[in-house]
């Protein structure tokens, strides 16, 4: 086991010895408030139904999730006050949790482990903070201003300590810098899972007041949002959907290979995000890479394999230039139509994502060139002595380091 995989040993291990632990205390000592238990149970697993599958956001079931942190954060019931402990809560979200996972599993949607790791070690977190101090405040008639005070707070802790879990994941699996992956996990805390605390503090002091039935009137707004998240999430697919059939129109006119600008747009991506580039900025790079050839329409002659890389400057720029105007009246993000207009200046005049999209253009096209398996190798070595000149040495470096973990391959044509 490499050092890199460690966090991702580590948390399943951990979670799998906390399932274990809490599933037997719970069948040791009894279920406490089994109504209660199957209420949220319930709540939980319809959450976990309706999970994203496939999408790009942090947290695939909103609702599942708010249930789970609710239920951890639950001290009473219509004014009576609870007795189960944190053991339960744990066992009731993770048979839960796995009920509503069985269909996604089957499907072969998602990464269960991951998904149920991150939510068996926050809920564990939020429990363990709140239940035993909610315990011995209770005898003292503690609530109010306070009891909310404290909710909210561990919300909060408990939604970056699952950012920090989400992105050392991540980090372990795909190798990416850890700080830009955090990042991300913490901007997107702000669309959805702002939403998923707002309902969790809202929860269980309503469950507190008036029973379970605050249950459904409190999660219909937070379904209602998710479903506004999942159309929003299909018009931003068909959107890339769109760019990548506009992409294509270069390769069905001949000016360039088939796959050409997928794999560009791949291997973008990933260099991308080597370098520490946010997701706002990837989508904008991927984007510009999957259109970066669109100027060749404006050719008479097809540049043969559509290899602008070898074309004298001025002509490069002229190309880059009509490329940039054609994206700018597709209605696409003006940024993309930039980096699309800036691929022939000089790569200090150029912005980042230009700068990518310049050399993995440039890779490409001389590892198509190098015939055999050392093909990669050479090209990135060709890169390696214009750098000082066509290409920025950091951007080169990021790109010898994806190919090294990809083995020195090209991505395959998707």
């Amino acid at each position: 086991m490499t050092a890199g995989r460690l966090p991702l040993v580590l948390a399943h291990t951990t979670a799998a010895l906390l399932a274990a632990g809490c599933l037997g205390l719970t069948l040791w000592h009894g279920l406490e408030e089994p109504v209660a238990a199957l209420a949220f149970g319930v709540l939980v697993a319809v959450g976990e139904l309706s999970r994203w599958s496939g999408s790009d956001e942090r947290e695939p079931a909103p609702l599942g999730a708010a249930g789970a942190l609710s239920y951890a954060l639950l001290g009473q019931i219509a004014g009576r006050p609870t007795h189960h402990g944190v053991p339960q809560v744990v066992t009731v979200v993770l048979a839960a949790a796995l009920a509503g996972c069985v269909p996604h599993t089957a499907r072969g949607r998602g990464s269960t482990a991951d998904h149920l790791t991150r939510r068996l070690l926050t809920v564990a977190f939020a429990a363990l903070c709140f239940q035993p101090v909610y315990r011995q405040a209770r005898p003292h008639g503690w609530g109010g201003p306070a009891y909310t005070l404290l909710v909210v707070s561990l919300l909060v802790l408990t939604t970056l300590c699952d950012a920090v879990l989400a992105a050392a994941l991540a980090h372990s699996r795909t190798r990416w810098p850890f700080g830009p992956l955090l990042r991300d996990e913490l901007r997107a805390r702000l669309g959805i899972g702002s939403a998923v605390c707002a309902t969790g503090a809202v929860m269980s002091p309503a469950v507190a007041v008036v029973g379970l039935w605050a249950l459904p009137v409190f999660s219909l707004p937070l379904l209602l949002t998710q479903l506004s998240y999942r159309r929003y999430a299909a018009v931003r697919t068909t959107y890339r959907q769109t760019i990548a059939s506009l992409a294509r129109a270069t390769e069905i006119a001949g000016y360039t290979p088939p796959g050409h600008a997928r794999r560009v747009a791949a291997l973008s991506r990933a260099v991308g995000r080597e370098l520490g580039l946010s997701e706002p900025e990837l989508t904008v790079l991927e984007h510009a890479a999957l259109m970066h050839d669109i100027g060749q329409l404006s050719l008479v002659d097809p540049v043969p394999a559509g290899a602008t890389a070898a074309l004298p400057t001025e002509e490069q720029r002229r190309i880059a230039l009509l490329g940039g105007a054609v994206v700018r009246q597709t209605g696409v993000d003006a940024e993309v139509a930039v980096v699309v207009e800036r691929q022939a200046d000089p790569y200090r005049d150029q912005p980042i994502s230009a700068r990518i999209v310049r050399a993995v253009n440039a890779y490409e096209e001389m590892a198509r060139e190098e015939a055999g398996p050392g093909g990669p190798l050479s090209a990135l070595e060709r890169l390696r002595l214009a750098g000082a000149r066509d290409y920025q040495p950091e951007v080169v470096e990021s790109l010898a380091r994806v190919l090294q973990r990809d083995g020195l391959t090209l991505p395959t044509a998707g």
